[in-house]
């Protein structure tokens, strides 16, 4: 049976999500790395809005990290279930994954794309805007983890996947202030994870690809 094909670039933090799940569980996969013009114009014939991660597995075209690693979970597990089975426990852990998307990655990446703008055209209401978006997020999440290992409690999940790449990031544009000890306990714990750190090195050579400059750490 043919492998899944991943087509993802490494220095991606959506790509990271969908590797992380990938790499816990020691899924078999081809990496279809977007540094490669075939891959990107494969990626282009398969899916035309050209976002990625993209998985392509037979006759499926998978888009979007969250949704490819819940495919995963359900055509190729691995010995660590990232969705719950228990409908109780997999609503809470939906619930941080888009937590994690939405007010972490999104207003992170507000940032990040107004510095590629030419400089008449930058949005510095919005990316004000951004930035007290994350601090607020971080504020909130600083409160949830109280208790927990990970994001939703013990089990590393799913969300967590999402938490590795985007507080990753986060801190390097608008960094965590100190204050929230269990963010960055949290982050710390997420670097140390062999799936992700495997990630991280990964990426490390394109850490010029970071318009605000990638800091000499991590």
């Amino acid at each position: 049976m043919p492998r899944p094909e991943l087509f993802a670039h490494p220095f991606s933090s959506y790509c990271q999500k969908a590797l992380v799940a990938l790499y816990e569980n020691g899924t078999d996969f081809s990496y279809r790395s977007l540094e490669e013009p075939a891959n990107r114009q494969q990626l282009a014939a398969y899916w035309p809005l050209q976002r990625f991660p993209l998985l392509r597995d037979q006759d499926h075209t998978v888009m979007e990290a969250t949704i490819i690693i819940e495919y995963l979970d359900l055509h190729y597990p691995g010995p660590r279930r990232l969705l719950p089975a228990d409908p109780e426990q997999a609503w809470q852990v939906r619930l941080l994954d888009r937590f994690f998307d939405n007010y972490i990655a999104t207003p992170q990446q507000k940032i990040v794309f107004d510095r590629l703008r030419a400089e008449a055209e930058r949005d510095p209401v919005g990316v004000a805007d951004a930035r007290r978006m994350l601090d607020a997020a971080y504020a909130w999440l600083e409160d949830h983890l109280a208790g927990r290992t990970w994001a939703t409690g013990q089990a590393f999940t799913l969300a967590d996947c999402a938490a590795a790449p985007f507080l990753f990031y986060a801190d390097w544009t608008h960094a965590i202030a100190p204050r929230f000890q269990r963010v960055h306990a949290y982050r710390q714990r997420l670097l140390q994870r062999p799936s992700f750190a495997r990630a991280v090195e990964e990426a490390r050579p394109f850490r010029h690809y970071f318009p605000l400059g990638a800091p000499d750490r991590d």
